[in-house]
């Protein structure tokens, strides 16, 4: 592949090729082409899924071949789907190319130009003998997503052929196990081309499509399903049933693993037949991909269509899964949801969640958790794709955004705010446990927390050391790693501090054999930790932070099986974690045993349980994210609400008195709040004191103060971070109450924070009874009562 004399560069070549007009395209080949012109031979194309990795590398080869420079391809994939689509790609954009295989066509053959086929097969044929494929056979190797399939046993595939080697992925992994730039000879998060997402978004026009973000949970999923949360009436049909109401203790994570909810299915379609966008009919849903948990899981789910919409007869929503023969080839399930107009809805487990092109697709449906930041960016790629004008189909005529109904906090789990948020570099996981340390160490200094300062610089020398010694990296760092004697902590300036996050943090990415399982688990610990000790940080901020970090905690703590011996021996402290507020009595020495005893523990996390238990029970919408208002009752997103809000405000703020007393700090009367509230309730979006309670998760918040708030004249404390707050801090004052109170203290937070009211008979009913048979008054001595009830009272009657 080295230039002979009568060939000119391959850079020069690009004037062959023809990309539809997208300038990136020509860019990532120019990437390669120069790459080949200095005799490099292998490369990784990171683009955003649905930008044309494949149409790009499709405009690659054909100028190659047109060169004389290759003359047969290998593209691989990782599932017979992504294989089939890959061929229907050549056979548009370089007809004139032998394909293999053709159509029914098993055997391999030789007299081909341009092979697609997976992993799998490919390994087979270089195993067996009776083909005698010769290493040099290919001149050029493709590996599609080849984030996901490349490594273990199928790099046997890049090691045997003697070829160019592209690697084509969206969401590069490099942060773990498997690392995508090593494979490729690229240092890390250095790929030789990248295109983004966000890169994608902003182009006028766009070469990608935006997103909204719909939340739904429901009753059970939010609250468990336990004798408390399950109405009167279900639970007499239960008793009926030979069932004991008081034995059904399931947490929400738990459905669809340990046990499965009809009812909770039932809501998940109904609010999805509700919520999605439709077809022009604006009756039925446009193409939707439904992510379920498990096979059995996915086939409830069609049920649930097929009894709650029988005029459809069973062809709306079908299950497409790797495992049914029917989903393959012309004609198939898969065939049929991509170019037919039924089904509308598939229902897939893993098969659809990478690599499947549809641009017709409209709805996303996340009905299981996502653990994986790279699989939930992929996922959203199903629906980024923009229509072709020339291949409009009848039932998809238009299409500018797509909704994903979020039934797990996916959203939430990943922190991504909603509304087409990009995707974020990837930084290695090493790297960043290093940054975070030094960004503690950095916050301990400020506050003079000694304690946190030594433990901190302790662990960051202990992770310099790690840096395995012989690598030609950190060889090339040894002047700047000698700079780092013991001397060196004693006064951290700003300058020693940048010269760890710019010269020393990037060799982190050197370390591997790590068990990084252990080390996103302490990442996690530390963003709590520093939450917890940054006092100075803002209130709702620093509230919001500790949730979301607890939330994540006890998400990955609540995923180790204590039926595995070494996971037992740590029951007790992984139960405390779980239900005795362990995070919140938690210090710094705390959370380094939670580190030190469950880290470890961490690559044995099991989130998906067997021996799944039925249950019919109805269940209700708990949490929506969209806002209803105004005089025809219009509903749009409750970001998308917010927005319009101040922009009117905006608008009005130095044309209206009261906007103008209220801006510049003047005290206002309650009739000139009277006038406001109508003027502002002439004017689109129409805002009222409720429906803005409701944006801003502002429960009996008052109207004036949400305006200073929205004008940025004054904070804003919502109610349940109010009673968030009052609670911790209750909780933090009393640390000798025991496991079963802190636990009714809790409940008693949901409680206030869902009903808003509480009176004393609440106290001795359901749910508090479940402690106690005598709840508040049997759990508590006279003094707690009357603390308890004196912290109630500050919270409702002075809120």
């Amino acid at each position: 592949m080295f230039l002979r004399e009568h060939e000119k560069p391959l850079s020069k070549e690009l004037i062959n090729v023809d990309i539809s007009g997208r300038p990136y395209q020509i860019e990532a080949i120019r990437s390669v082409f120069e790459g080949i012109d200095h005799a490099k031979r292998k490369f990784l194309l990171v683009m955003a899924t649905g930008t044309g990795k494949t149409r790009t590398c499709v405009s690659m080869i054909d100028v190659l071949m047109r060169t004389n420079r290759i003359q047969r391809v290998l593209f691989l994939v990782d599932r017979i789907a992504l294989g089939n689509q890959a061929l229907d790609a050549f056979r548009e954009y370089l007809p004139n190319a032998p394909l293999w295989p053709q159509r029914n066509e098993t055997k391999f053959v030789t007299n081909r130009r341009v092979y697609v086929t997976t992993y799998q097969t490919m390994s087979n044929i270089i195993d067996d003998e009776g083909y005698g494929i010769s290493p040099h056979f290919f001149d050029l190797i493709v590996a599609d997503e080849s984030h996901r399939s490349i490594y273990n046993v199928y790099k046997n595939i890049f090691d045997y052929f003697d070829a160019l080697q592209i690697g084509l992925t969206a969401t590069p992994k490099d942060a773990l196990e498997r690392n995508t730039f090593k494979l490729f000879q690229c240092e890390d998060g250095l790929p030789t081309f990248a295109y983004s997402y966000e890169e994608a978004l902003k182009n006028n026009p766009p070469y990608l499509c935006d997103f909204e973000v719909l939340k739904i949970r429901t009753w059970f999923l939010e609250k468990g399903i336990r004798k408390d949360t399950i109405s009167i009436e279900d639970q007499k049909r239960l008793l009926k049933a030979g069932k004991e109401p008081a034995e059904i203790n399931y947490e929400g994570t738990e459905i669809e693993k340990s046990v499965t909810n009809l009812g909770t299915n039932t809501l998940i379609v109904r609010e999805f037949m509700e919520e999605c966008i439709k077809d022009e009919s604006g009756v039925l849903p446009g193409k939707t991909i439904f992510f379920a948990m498990t096979i059995a899981h996915a086939h409830r789910l069609r049920e649930v269509f097929d009894d709650l919409f029988p005029e459809y007869k069973g062809e709306i929503a079908k299950v497409i899964v790797s495992e049914d023969p029917k989903v393959y080839g012309k004609g198939g399930l898969l065939d049929q949801f991509v170019n037919k107009n039924f089904p509308r809805i598939a229902i897939s487990v893993d098969m659809l969640d990478t690599g499947l092109d549809v641009r017709e697709l409209v709805n996303l449906v996340f009905a299981k958790p996502v653990f994986s930041y790279t699989k939930f960016w992929q996922m959203i790629g199903r629906g980024t794709r923009l229509l072709e004008p020339k291949k409009i189909k009848p039932w998809c005529k238009t299409k500018d955004k797509f909704l994903i109904i979020d039934c797990w906090g996916n959203f939430d789990y990943f922190m991504v705010e909603t509304g087409g948020e990009t995707e974020k570099q990837s930084i290695p996981l090493p790297v960043r446990l290093f940054l975070t340390r030094l960004q503690k160490l950095t916050l301990a200094v400020s506050l003079k927390k000694d304690s946190i300062i030594e433990d901190c610089v302790t662990k960051l020398i202990e992770e310099i050391a790690s840096l395995p010694q012989n690598n030609v990296v950190i060889l090339d760092a040894r002047t700047k790693l000698e700079q780092i004697d013991e001397n060196y902590w004693s006064d951290l300036t700003k300058e020693k501090t940048e010269f760890l996050q710019k010269e020393i943090a990037p060799l982190m990415r050197t370390r591997s054999g790590e068990d990084y399982e252990a080390m996103y688990f302490e990442l996690k610990v530390l963003f709590y930790s520093i939450a917890k000790i940054d006092e100075k940080q803002e209130k709702k901020l620093r509230e919001n932070l500790l949730s979301r970090s607890a939330k994540v905690i006890i998400e990955m703590v609540s995923d180790l099986p204590l039926n595995v011996n070494v996971v037992a021996k740590q029951k007790d402290l992984i139960n405390s974690v779980l239900t005795g507020g362990y995070l919140q009595k938690a210090g710094e020495p705390e959370l380094n045993n939670l580190v030190e005893k469950l880290g470890p523990l961490m690559k044995l996390r099991d989130p998906v349980k067997q021996s799944q238990v039925s249950l019919d029970l109805q269940d209700v919408t708990h949490e929506k994210g969209y806002i209803k208002f105004g005089p025809e009752h219009e509903r749009i997103t409750v970001q998308k609400y917010r927005d319009r809000v101040q922009t009117l405000i905006k608008n009005l703020e130095n044309k209206n008195v009261v906007l103008r007393k209220i801006k510049m700090g003047e005290s206002i009367t309650d009739e000139e709040l009277n006038q406001l509230a109508a003027t502002l309730q002439e004017n689109d979006p129409y805002p009222t004191e409720e429906n803005l309670q409701k944006a801003y998760e502002a429960r009996k918040v008052k109207f004036l103060d949400l305006i200073k708030y929205i004008m940025g004249v004054s904070g804003l404390v919502t109610f349940p971070q109010k009673v968030t707050t009052a609670f911790d801090g209750f909780i933090a004052e009393h640390n000798n109450l025991t496991t079963k109170q802190i636990q009714f203290i809790q409940t008693l937070q949901s409680f206030i924070i869902e009903n808003g009211e509480l009176s004393k008979k609440d106290l001795v009913s359901e749910p508090f009874t479940k402690f106690h048979n005598n709840g508040f008054l049997g759990l508590f001595d006279h003094k707690l009562q009357q603390e308890i009830l004196q912290l109630t009272d500050r919270i409702l009657n002075y809120a």
